[in-house]
Order: C-alpha cells, then structure tokens, then sequence
C-alpha cells in the first residue's frame, strides 16, 4: 500500500536528498503527525533534528533508529508506533485539524520567543512540532495580542471573579484570553471571556478527545464554538501532571503578556509566569488579601519585582507592552467632554440637567462673557453635548450621548453620562 511517508509502504522510504515530491505539503503533515506521536514534548533533540533535515527525511531517520543519540533517546520507545492516518482520521471526526509551522496560520511570531530561549540556555523551552486545533479560526489571527491569565486550581471566590472580570474587560476590548482550561482560575478566565463575546483560546496538556477535565466538556465546547482548542498532544493521550508543566510555556509564549491572579508559593501558575518571564514575555500578578495562601505567590512575584502589580483591565491593556501602546489609545474609554476647551468645558458644566438656562445665566454662573458663551453652545450642541430647549438651554441627557471610546464600550468608572 502507498503511503504519504514513503515509496511502497510507511518506513520504507530513503534519506536521500529532500525534492520537491519529498517534501509535499502532504508527506511533510504526515511526518510531523508521526513525530508528535513519537516524541514526547518538549522534544528538544528531534525538534533541532527536524530543522535540520526536514520534517519527511527525520521522520525516516527516526523509524529506522538511524539518528544521533539524544533523538534515539527521545524517541526510541515509540519509534515503531506510527498511527499518523489514524490520529489525523481521529482529529477529523473530532472536528479539530494538524496545524504545522508550514501552514500559513501557524503563530510563527509569538512561538519564536521559545526557540529565541532556547538558544539562550533555557531548559525545557522547545517549540511544538505541531499543534492540534479544534475549532473554526485561524491560529494566528485567535492568538494575536493574546493575555494569558492563569491561576490556582483551588482557587477563592475572590480569584474566580476577579479572574472573570478582567477576562470579560479584555474580551470586549479585543483581546484574546489564553488560559488552560483547568478548574479554578482558568475556567473562570475562559468563562468571562465568552461572557464578553470576545475570543478565548484553552490550551490542553492531553489529547483533544480525552475529555479532561470532566466537568468543562461543556465548557470545552463552548470555547471551540468561539475561539480555540489546542494541544501538541495527539489524540488519546492521557493527562499527567508532567504534561501540563510542559504545555504551560504554550501558555506563556502565545500570549503578549500573562496575568497571574491567585497563586501558590509553589504552583503551576507561578511555574507557567516564570517561563513567561524567561521567554521575555510581560509578566503581570494581582494582589489579594494579605492572609489569603492563594495570593502568596502573586505578592512573592511583586515584591521580587518578578511581575506588575495589575489591579483592572486598564492596567493589563497599558502594561502588556505593545498591546497596551497599540489598543489603549484604542479602547481605553473616555469622557464626552475630553477635548473641550477651558471655556467650553465650563459653559457645559454650567447647563442645567433638566431645566433650560438662559446664554445670561449660563454666562453668570460660568464666568465666561456672555458673547463668548453664545459662540459655544451651537458647538456643544453640534457636538451633542447641549440642545436648546423651550426654557433655553440644557445638557444632552446620558443615554443620547456618545459615553466612549470606538469599541462600543460605555465609560462605566466615571459616570461620563454626568460629566
């Protein structure tokens, strides 16, 4: 029987030279599914082998056992185990797809601080060979200028709602949350996500299929609904605590920033921030009351200048480096009246909310010449800010004005509607 990896029958194919026919889009995904099953992430060896030969030529020099040491190493006890059809058959069915670094929606940006890392020293960094997606968008686009926010598992209802909240605020900003799926803190993130219509993206430490954990299955299919699900790890592999240390510098890389916001001394959030730090990633933490467990390792990240103190969407936006320089002018919402002259604006405070002023009492009250307030209030009132009424005139009441920003967001922290 032919196959995608070879020339009669899987593993017979030849070193060789790389050719055009060798590396077709097709024999490369094949390679790579067959790698994804063999290796065990982070594979370092094998991933620095297949930049080096080609995804087709290592997947060969990997089923005959002919490859230097440490790639035998990582591969030697699944070598033989080629299920590269069936896992692609399975990701099919479960509606997910094999997205490679030759594909166009592969995040090649945000996933280049792993490798940058990695030549710098820092251990357990490798960048996947592949990732399994389930869901309709495109990787990249659901990824870029991502926030990761991550947390305890046992978290307080302190942690869940805050955790909400800001996922909420960044979802209806634009920005997409990146979390693991885990009970806690991440659910809590995804769940304000999809809250606020925005894009959520659950990062797995097993296969897609395995339904883990078992109480967000729901969840899980929520978030594939709108946004993302994503794994290295082919299906049917089983959850391990190893996997999910290993999946959490996915987390860190995608994202544009990480928000850590309950944390144990010692945990996997504090684990997953770390690596963020060391792949130079903004690295974020909430405060919580001094005597909460779950707030320590967030106040040891503070205090050891490890991470910034956020306390509100607005701080995450502003500190996420780029992302806060590209979307807070954007998004950050703004009073009605920002941009008034001084005059101006103490014509506007002077309008009655309900009654009409005469342009007399306005001038009195303000303080500004009479002429001077005469040429103004056509201006407010072409700026929606003032309407003339049977009794003179008045402000424009709140729910005619135009309270923000352009996301469609209303300035709900300063009651802009009475400004």
């Amino acid at each position: 029987m032919t196959s995608p990896l070879g020339e009669t029958t899987v593993g017979s194919a030849t070193a060789g030279n790389a050719c055009p026919r060798t590396d077709s889009p097709e024999r490369v995904r094949f390679a790579r599914t067959y790698l994804l099953r063999v290796a065990e992430p982070p594979a370092h060896a094998v991933v620095a082998f297949v930049a080096e030969h080609g995804a087709v030529v290592a997947a060969d020099l990997v089923r005959k056992g002919d490859c230097p040491a440490r790639v035998r190493d990582e591969t030697e006890a699944r070598r033989k185990l080629d299920l590269a059809e069936q896992d692609l058959a399975g990701a099919n069915q479960l509606g997910a797809r094999l997205v490679i670094p030759e594909d166009d929606e592969w995040p090649a940006w945000p996933l280049l601080s792993l490798e940058v890392a990695g030549r710098r020293g820092v251990q357990g960094v490798a960048s996947p060979l592949g990732l399994w997606v389930r869901g309709r968008r495109r990787l990249d686009e659901a990824v870029e200028g991502a926030v990761s926010v991550v947390g305890a598992r046992a978290a307080t209802g302190y942690g869940e709602h805050t955790a909400a909240e800001l996922a909420h605020g960044l979802a209806v900003r634009g920005v997409p949350v990146l979390s693991g799926a885990a009970y806690g803190i991440d659910g809590a993130a995804h769940r304000g996500a999809l809250a606020g219509g925005g894009v959520t993206v659950a990062v797995l430490g097993c296969g897609l299929d395995v339904g883990y954990p078992a109480g967000h299955v729901g969840l899980l299919d929520r978030i594939a609904e709108h946004g993302l699900v994503i794994s290295e790890y082919p299906p049917g592999t089983p959850p391990a605590r190893h996997r999910f240390l290993v999946r959490n510098r996915l987390i860190a890389a995608l994202g544009a920033g990480i928000v850590v916001v309950e944390a144990g001394r010692r945990s996997g959030a504090r684990n997953t921030a770390s690596t963020a730090g060391a792949l130079g990633k903004t690295v974020m933490a909430v405060p919580g009351p001094v005597g909460s467990a779950m707030s320590v390792g967030c106040h040891e990240l503070i205090r050891e200048a490890g991470a910034t103190l956020v306390a509100s969407v607005e701080d995450v936006v502003e500190t996420a480096g780029e992302l806060g320089a590209e979307r807070s002018a954007r998004f950050r919402p703004r009073r009605p009246t920002d941009g008034l002259g001084p005059d101006a604006l103490r014509v506007h405070e002077a309008l009655g909310r309900r009654k009409g002023k005469s342009a007399e009492g306005i001038a009195t009250e303000s303080g500004v010449p009479l002429e001077r307030v005469r040429a103004v209030l056509p201006a407010l009132e072409i700026d929606g800010l003032a309407e003339r009424v049977d009794s003179g005139w008045r402000r424009v009441r709140p729910d005619r004005q135009e309270p923000w920003a352009g996301d469609g967001m209303p300035d709900t922290r300063s009651g802009c509607g009475d400004a």
